[in-house]
């Protein structure tokens, strides 16, 4: 499609030849644009829909790559994307070898740092703006502006109030735009969330501030010095006029503008270019709407986060429809997703335990989570993009007699490190971790996914680890969790469970299950992956090349002892499988058993080698990693030829 404007920048200097006049058209094709790729290339829609103003904005008033853009998070950033010279590689987003997912730096110098993950905007935008005010002073040289565009739900993070803090204590320059739009995935909870619709309510006096301000710079009435106390009576006369008193950014010395439309570009322009020099860190609040400019995405914020393939003229999600569905999957039925399985699994057990209860950092929809939300709210944690937080409150939960099944995705779990060791596990406190997304997610690529969870949570003393290969064995875990004690960490990947489930064993603690009986090569498997190892295996059998055995381990830890007792007596290869890297998991888990005993095997750990995965199809990335059907059927034949 030919457009009047955006067919013709191709980088921020040609943006900027436009009048200001202009610059709504341009916001109107940016979101034409985005709205007909997303169409039939998936990503996410409403949050980039509702940044186009800011975005255009930001790139008119600055100058991108010498001033420093940090967004947070990247999935506001496709008109980014598309302004700085991306928009001819546009139509590979998320794809395989095509751009990436979020903003990276390796990717584009305008992009000025990685954003896959939430809330950490202030912090490195705070040490970007330091160190290039720093560096200039050195050299001699004017400082670049740096600003930090925080939205989504990533101002419930607890790492953006410790970049606000700092933002407050040290000299710099930051300008730190807050898009608030009331949403991350799902509609956002909690005491700050109306914190800053009180700040919206109370627009007649931040506009009555503003004008007063500038009335007194045109009049030459006020410099640096002078502003400090004007703004200092500005808010103590706020403070005697209203309950609220300083709002928290004025309270930490960083001054704060706002709120204004997020959608008026011409007067973003005109807001951005009378602060950008200000000396000193500020904040701009804008108000903005998810899904800004097609209905359907305002309508549903959260089902329109990340739609899917869709009919631009009806809006029609294709991924919603059973006939498509249908000819997608020649079976009577499709499986249930696995967080179709932890949600209604949970509810059943909610409603039979008055001590479970939920909690997830802003993932009801996603994790299946929202099933028991539905039927027993009160039971249901929702914390906000604060996945410390998360795991401390479940240890608090926990530490009073409730059972808290705290549900977070592998690669956002890494985030609470410290607070699963110190918290949960050194207190020996009955939290079960709901690992969602674990191993291979697809097309979001690094920052997503969960491939380093079981080489963080082996060492922790406490903590016991388990897998599920099918449907069945997800319910009994969770089941089987209830009655434990300490720490139970239950991981389990992105998509549908298996279509045929076949003959399963009863889950038992600590109890791996042999599936195959071989000859010389045994496969030792976790989780999910099992049932590639099951086709694979199969497939070198009725090939007439070998007889492997294959067995589910179901729990990392604790080992099942017995077991790898007898794989060590029968056979003289072992092969571990896992999906995750293979430092610190499975594979070293078993070596460190056979060593230990005295077993000197020979073992072929299989899974992720000490890499950062890209992104790409789920069907892709396995082709890549030699960890698809005939990936592993190659593997397992160079096993048994050596």
């Amino acid at each position: 499609m030919e457009y009047k404007y955006l067919t013709h920048i191709n980088s921020p200097e040609e943006l900027k030849k436009l009048k200001v006049e202009q610059l709504p058209d341009l916001c109107a094709e940016l979101r034409s644009f985005i709205i007909d790729e997303l169409s039939h290339n998936p990503g996410h829609l409403a949050s980039s829909l509702g940044t186009v103003e800011i975005t255009v904005a930001l790139h008119y008033v600055f100058s991108s790559p010498a001033d420093h853009l940090v967004w947070d998070v990247g999935h506001q950033a496709y008109a980014h994307k598309i302004l700085t010279g991306r928009r001819d590689r546009f139509h590979t987003n998320r794809q395989f070898k095509g751009l990436s997912p979020f903003t990276n730096p390796a990717e584009s110098e305008h992009d000025a740092f990685i954003a896959g993950h939430a809330s950490n905007s202030i912090s490195a935008a705070l040490g970007i703006d330091i160190a290039d005010r720093m560096l200039s002073e050195q050299d001699g040289t004017q400082p670049r502006k740096t600003v930090a565009v925080i939205g989504d739900g990533a101002m419930t993070g607890g790492l953006a109030f410790e970049g606000l803090n700092n933002t407050s204590m040290d000299k710099n320059n930051l300008l730190i735009i807050l898009n608030d739009n009331h949403m991350a995935i799902d509609p956002l909870k909690g005491g700050f969330t109306q914190y800053l619709v009180d700040l919206t309510t109370s627009r007649g006096y931040n506009k009555w501030r503003w004008r007063l301000y500038r009335l007194a710079i045109r009049m030459h009435l006020v410099d640096e010095h002078k502003r400090q106390i004007l703004l200092r009576r500005f808010n103590n006369l706020k403070a005697s006029l209203s309950r609220q008193g300083n709002n928290i950014f004025t309270g930490l010395n960083i001054r704060y503008f706002g709120p204004t439309d997020g959608h008026d570009v011409v007067a973003l322009v005109r807001i951005l270019n009378e602060i950008k020099n200000h000396k000193g860190p500020k904040v701009l609040h804008i108000i903005t709407k998810k899904g800004k400019g097609y209905a359907p995405a305002e309508n549903d914020q959260t089902v329109w986060h990340a739609p899917g393939e869709f009919n631009v003229t009806t809006g029609e999600r294709l991924s919603d429809n059973p006939q498509k569905d249908n000819q997608q999957n020649t079976k009577a039925s499709n499986p249930p997703l696995w967080q179709e399985v932890f949600g209604t699994t949970l509810l059943e057990m909610a409603k039979a335990n008055r001590k479970i209860v939920g909690i997830t950092p802003a993932m009801p929809s996603g994790c299946s989570m929202s099933i028991m939300q539905k039927e027993l709210p009160e039971r249901v944690f929702d914390v906000g993009i604060a996945e410390g937080h998360a795991v401390t409150f479940s240890a608090g939960l926990a530490k009073e007699g409730l059972l808290p099944y705290c549900n977070i995705y592998s690669t956002f779990l890494q985030r609470a490190y410290d607070n699963i060791v110190h918290d949960v596990a050194l207190q020996n406190l009955h939290v079960v971790f709901c690992i969602d997304r674990a191993g291979i997610v697809g097309n979001d690529g690094a920052t997503h996914h969960g491939l380093l969870d079981l080489g963080y949570l082996r060492p922790i003393p406490n903590m016991q680890i388990c897998a599920p290969r099918t449907a069945g064995d997800l319910k009994a875990m969770l089941l089987l969790a209830e009655h434990l004690s300490g720490p139970v960490a239950i991981r389990y990947p992105r998509g549908r469970t298996p279509v045929t489930e076949g003959e399963s064993s009863p889950v038992v603690y600590g109890k791996g299950v042999r599936l195959l009986s071989g000859d010389k090569v045994a496969v030792l498997s976790l989780g999910a992956l099992g049932n590639t190892a099951m086709e694979a295996i199969k497939a070198i059998r009725d090939a007439g090349k070998g007889e492997i055995a294959l067995y589910d381990m179901r729990w990392l830890k604790p080992l099942d002892e017995e077991l790898l007792t007898e794989v060590a007596s029968r056979y003289g290869t072992i092969v571990t499988l896992e999906d995750g890297m293979v430092a610190g998991g499975l594979g070293s888990a078993v070596l460190e058993w056979m060593a230990d005993h005295g077993y000197a095997k020979r073992v072929v750990r299989l899974g992720v080698h000490d890499q950062f995965v890209e992104h790409g199809s789920t069907r892709e990335l396995y082709q890549l990693l030699k960890l698809d059907k005939d990936g592993l059927c190659e593997s397992l034949l160079q096993v048994l030829e050596k």
